[in-house]
């Protein structure tokens, strides 16, 4: 039995090496749909204005650049791994926030039909964004060579 524990912890350590490399990988590709969408967003602000208006989000247009400029500056610091988990944090709120106002039922279906929650939307964005919020960016990051850095001074 003893055998079987230190061969589990074993494989256990060789995989948890590839955390980093995943989340370069979330962080890449998620950063990069989110970059497309506040792009796409900045550049339709008057349509998204109005989509907000429809939603009563409370002011619209200032709420539309905010959103169009997080989405995508906050894309591009996930790819570079920078100030990952505020950026985590504040897109995880966007994305809690299109939930409840553009897919209220899907969020309110989470435990009776949990189906119509995952498929909707905002799903995908906001689990990635919760990842890097959790977890972090890894050692592949802008976040992680500041910090050495920041040890190495100290």
């Amino acid at each position: 039995m003893k055998q079987w524990i230190k061969r589990y912890f074993g494989i256990s350590g060789k995989v948890s090496l590839l955390q980093s490399p995943f989340l370069l990988a979330v962080r890449l590709y998620w950063g990069w749909q989110f970059a497309q969408a506040g792009w796409g967003k900045l550049h339709n602000l008057a349509k998204i204005t109005a989509y907000f208006t429809s939603l009563n989000i409370p002011f619209p247009a200032a709420n539309a650049h905010f959103i169009a400029g997080l989405e995508f500056f906050g894309g591009l610091l996930l790819i570079v791994g920078l100030g990952t988990r505020l950026v985590g944090l504040l897109l995880a709120a966007n994305m809690m926030v299109a939930y409840w106002t553009g897919d209220h039922d899907a969020l309110v279906s989470i435990f009776s039909d949990p189906g119509k929650f995952y498929v909707a939307d905002p799903y995908t964005f906001l689990f990635a964004s919760l990842l890097v919020l959790i977890f972090g960016a890894g050692w592949l990051s802008l976040d992680a060579l500041i910090l050495k850095r920041l040890k190495e001074q100290a």
